[in-house]
């Protein structure tokens, strides 16, 4: 997949860390609102972890069409590889380190490729 899928998906996923961190608060459960910057970014690293490790794709990867999944067999990955893969992820600069196979950092540590998703693309035609 192109960077700019992978960018609208980011984008997504960060609007929808946002708006859960501000539910939270609107709900009374956050702090002062210089931690809300951390929270937002920790919401979005697990909500990369939790939903790559049971479902493959994060919401925006759902509602753009992809996957990630193993390279070396196309299945889900374990859920230690995607700790490593978001972990990676949270710092950023794999995110903008390319393979030739337009892989980044975190997926070629992870042994996991970002690819279109045959059950969206089917459901497309």
């Amino acid at each position: 997949m192109g960077f700019g899928p992978r960018l609208g998906a980011y984008l997504i996923d960060a609007v929808v860390a946002n708006l859960i961190v501000g539910v939270l608060y609107l709900a009374g459960l956050g702090s002062a609102g210089d931690v809300r910057g951390l929270a937002i970014y920790l919401v979005f690293l697990l909500e990369e972890f939790i939903l790559v490790s049971t479902g493959g794709q994060t919401i925006g990867m759902r509602l753009l069409g992809m996957r990630v999944i193993r390279l070396r067999d196309r299945g889900r990955q374990s859920w230690p590889w995607v700790g490593v893969r978001t972990l990676l992820l949270a710092l950023l600069v794999p995110v903008f380190i390319w393979d030739r196979d337009q892989r980044g950092l975190h997926d070629r540590a992870a042994g996991t490729v970002v690819v279109r998703d045959p059950v969206r693309a089917d459901s497309a035609s």
